[in-house]
């Protein structure tokens, strides 16, 4: 809310911090971009109560009262009582307060006697809800207080003509709600202009910008007059590229007439063979149109921004959300709402991430989305929107995934949920069998065709895997420091596009276990009714050697055997007064424990707890998280065989399976899908392991970055670099802005960040509707159910842990329950006896390392976080998926 002493006109600034019901939409806009550094006429806002006073001081409350009965369909038909409302608002008079006050502030702008554009700004116009776009008017060439008077009583009277009064009616807004407040501002005057879209606006793409451009004043491009230049950009460049131009006829311009308005005048030969804006001006635009999305619409609502381009530099003139945008999917799809998930984002990511890695998760999960479809021969329309932000937090679009997988391979959407994790909807799909007729054929053919690209792409993971690896140790070893600006943006779209080029082979080898793991269990239920995932997870314990997220447990523990026999080490991790940094002083270089630690931080720094965000440090910068647990392990020996324990149950289902099995086809069978679904996890958490590896490299690259921004003043700490987006600090690298404003939009981001984070976000959105999460269990219910997902049966002290940080709160023997986890929390599993995960599916990262380690996992239990008590006894059976309460 304002805080200014003035009640009618208000400058840039204190728009910014004005209530939309105040200055309106776009007023508050315009507010905002100047507050964050772009470039705004001079100019401000003349609120809504100078309109409220005039239409009082005008006595039009009656008339107005009586327009409320006005129905959409009947506007054009009171053609006439809206048109008297319009004829005494024009022939009315502004208060005199109003006057004088609207005078003294444009005069101390020095925007008395200078042409003014007079626009409307309707206190529900410009909103995510309504865009009022082109229904309200706006003047140009205005000067002097008689003209803006008379300009923005025109403006007062276009919110009572027939097409304004029915958009209001089809909108749902009472009059009341759409007062209306005036943007008056400079007249730039142009030498080009016109709209740009942060989407594109016909097919409903999101990585796409779309620009139209005329010569002269945008009027001609905003009115539809003419045919303008039109050029399509790809947004996941990090220039954005141009990939389609079409030169307009523009046969017309507007330019302002001799003392007040505009004309359209003729553009003369040669205007249709002429770019508006060459080039290099088209790329600068696009990223400024990146720049009002991610500052406006924090990088998730499409903006539609006016500008213009005048002495070498864009100003914008307004900005705006996109309001009914095309939903690219499926065609079958059609008429379905959007179901919105964050089941298995909410296991890898459950915080709100920072600006810079959204950035960079939203170039690279729509390529994961769609990458096993594509790996099946299936077509999947471009453009469709797979991810989108909702209160911060991640979500990607389950309806095309679910009707994706059925569409391809037959898997009904129940199966997909329960591969993802999470409680969600389903969608519709035609009743019968998926595999049966001629469709059928051909989805079993893709399922033949997908399995043949899983084994083509492990085959090849091992090169995939190198050249990341390498590729990121190479960057780990380049001055960043010594790089002019050309190159750290070549650098930042180098490892952007590493990052784009691994994301479909990563989500493939990530899927990879699914069809092995779903086979296996099928096999086996055969000959085993309804205990096939039971058995499976039990035929998994412990097989692997190559399970990396799992191994760096194991080393961890061997690290906490070797500091019981070092002397130093002991002592150190002991003490009354541990102290996590100092470490390095306390045990000796030469030390047994030191030269262990170091190999692991060699094979293993490059991970971090919550790694996903390139805003959390890697354990090679900050150890502190490793020796904890350490510690802990010291403090509380669990002093078990868990790789005999994992051969023991193991060898137990082998031999029930021998003993019924004997030497058949069908032993055979579940033999090659237990090798290819141990083969399918140990893949996906290298792939894993391989996709963070760059991440370090990038927290160099952007630590530099942000030292650079601090020195030159943009920033207050070089980790703000973290909340700032792509197109901003490519704009300041390539020359185009100063930075001016980002750092008052990163402490804005900051905060806001901090109060999303203390939302508990919704686990399921339909279209933009939160739904309310699946019932969690009464307090006093004696077993929960979920998916087991790790075989046995174990008891112990439920402990719950909301984040791996409470690590040393685990003692050997609790049973571990939690939200989700990453392999930031794998260091607790092997003190656990159990796990029990709020989220997560049957491949989630806890259910694959639990499996490994052999320990009994139950997830995708509802409110469990809220339903146990800290300390209370359980026991969690993962056969059965249940858990039992004492």
């Amino acid at each position: 809310m304002s805080t200014s002493k003035n009640q009618y006109f208000l400058n840039w600034d204190e728009s910014a911090n004005s209530a939309m019901t105040e200055v309106g939409g776009k007023g508050q806009n315009l507010g905002r971009l100047n507050r964050y550094g772009f470039l705004v006429p001079a100019g401000g806002v003349l609120t809504a109560k100078a309109y409220q006073d005039f239409m009082q001081h005008n006595g039009l409350a009656e008339p107005i009262h009586a327009a409320a009965s006005i129905k959409a369909e009947d506007a054009l038909e009171n053609e006439e009582m809206l048109g008297e409302i319009r004829r005494k608002i024009n022939e009315g008079h502004i208060p005199e307060a109003v006057r004088k006050e609207l005078a003294e502030r444009l005069a101390g702008i020095r925007l008395l006697d200078k042409p003014v554009a007079v626009r409307s700004s309707a206190t529900a116009e410009d909103s995510a809800r309504a865009s009022f776009a082109g229904v309200h008017e706006s003047f140009l060439n205005v000067a002097g207080l008689p003209d803006i008077c008379r300009a923005v009583k025109g403006c007062y009277a276009s919110l009572w003509t027939p097409r304004a009064v029915a958009y209001r009616r089809k909108m749902g807004l009472t009059d009341d709600e759409v007062a209306a407040a005036v943007v008056i501002m400079e007249l730039v005057p142009a030498v080009a202009a016109g709209v740009a879209f942060s989407c594109d606006p016909l097919t409903g793409r999101r990585d796409r910008v779309a620009i139209s451009a005329n010569f002269g004043l945008g009027e001609s491009v905003v009115s539809g007059s003419i045919e303008p230049d039109e050029y399509l950009l790809d947004s996941r460049i990090l220039l954005p590229k141009i990939i389609q131009k079409k030169i307009g006829s523009k046969k017309q311009y507007t330019r302002s007439r001799l003392g007040y308005g505009t004309e359209l005048v003729s553009s003369g030969d040669g205007a249709n063979k002429r770019q508006v804006l060459d080039d290099s001006r088209i790329t600068e635009l696009g990223l400024l149109t990146l720049r009002v999305h991610e500052a406006l619409g924090s990088g998730t609502v499409n903006q539609d921004m006016e500008w213009a381009f005048y002495g070498n530099k864009f100003v914008v003139l307004q900005a705006r959300p996109v309001t009914n945008l095309h939903e690219p999917s499926f065609p079958e799809t059609a008429g379905q709402p959007v179901i919105w998930s964050n089941a298995n984002l909410k296991d890898v990511m459950p915080q709100v991430p920072s600006t810079i890695t959204w950035n960079l998760a939203s170039c690279m999960l729509p390529r994961m989305m769609s990458a096993n479809l594509q790996a099946a021969g299936y077509h999947v329309p471009p453009g469709i929107n797979w991810v989108r932000l909702y209160k911060g937090r991640g979500y990607f679009n389950l309806s095309a995934l679910q009707w994706g997988f059925y569409d391809a391979m037959g898997f009904l959407p129940g199966k997909t949920n329960e591969f993802i994790g999470g409680h969600q909807p389903e969608i519709k799909v035609p009743a019968g069998n998926p595999l049966s007729g001629l469709k059928g054929m051909k989805r079993v053919l893709r399922q033949i065709y997908y399995g043949i690209n899983i084994l083509r792409i492990q085959g090849s993971a091992e090169t995939i895997f190198k050249d990341i690896w390498e590729k990121a140790d190479s960057w780990n070893q380049l001055n960043f420091s010594g790089m002019n600006e050309n190159e750290l943006i070549s650098l930042l779209s180098e490892i952007r596009e590493k990052y784009v080029e691994y994301a479909p082979p990563y989500m493939i080898l990530g899927s990879s276990a699914s069809l092995p793991l779903e086979m296996l269990a099928r096999a086996l239920d055969a000959d085993f009714p309804g205990r096939g995932y039971s058995l499976a997870n039990g035929l998994l314990a412990g097989t692997s050697e190559k399970m990396t997220s799992a191994e760096h447990g194991y080393r961890l523990m061997e690290l906490a055997q070797t500091a019981q026999r070092d002397d130093a080490a002991r002592r150190y991790f002991m003490a009354e007064h541990f102290d996590s940094k100092a470490f390095q002083n306390e045990i000796p270089e030469g030390s047994q424990f030191r030269i262990e630690f170091e190999k692991f931080l060699k094979d293993y720094g490059h991970r971090g707890v919550y790694e996903s965000d390139l805003l959390n440090p890697r354990w090679r910068e900050d150890p502190g998280y490793l020796l904890e647990n350490i510690r802990a392990e010291l403090l509380s020996p669990r002093n078990a065989d868990y790789r005999k324990a994992q051969a023991e149950k193991r060898n137990t289902v082998e031999k029930e399976i021998e003993e019924k099995l004997k030497w058949s086809f069908q032993r055979i069978k579940i033999s090659i899908w237990a090798r290819q679904a141990r083969k399918g996890a140990e893949m996906r958490e290298m792939a894993r392991s391989v996709m963070v590896k760059p991440y370090e490299s990038s927290r160099l690259l952007l630590q530099d970055i942000g030292r650079r921004l601090v020195d030159k003043g943009i920033l207050n700490e070089k980790t703000d670099v973290y909340h700032c987006a792509l197109p901003e600090i490519i704009d300041i690298l390539a020359g185009y802005w100063d930075g001016t404003g980002l750092k008052i939009l990163v402490e804005d981001r900051k905060r806001m960040r901090e109060e999303l984070s203390n939302l508990e976000p919704p686990d399921v959105i339909i279209d933009d509707s939160p739904q309310p999460k699946v019932q969690a269990p009464e307090a006093r219910e004696q077993v929960l159910a979920g998916i087991g997902v790790a075989a046995g049966r174990a008891s112990g002290r439920a402990r719950l842990i909301r984040h791996p940080g409470e690590n040393t709160r685990l003692q050997a023997g609790d049973v571990l329950v939690a939200p989700s986890t990453d392999p930031g929390w794998t260091p607790l599993f092997l003190r656990a006896n159990a796990l029990v995960m709020e989220v997560g599916g049957t491949l989630s990262h806890g259910a694959i390392v639990a499996r490994e380690y052999g320990i009994p996992a139950v997830v995708n239990v509802p409110g469990v976080m809220k339903t146990l008590k800290d300390g209370e006894q359980l026991t969690v059976d993962g056969d059965e998926g249940k858990v039992y309460r004492a």
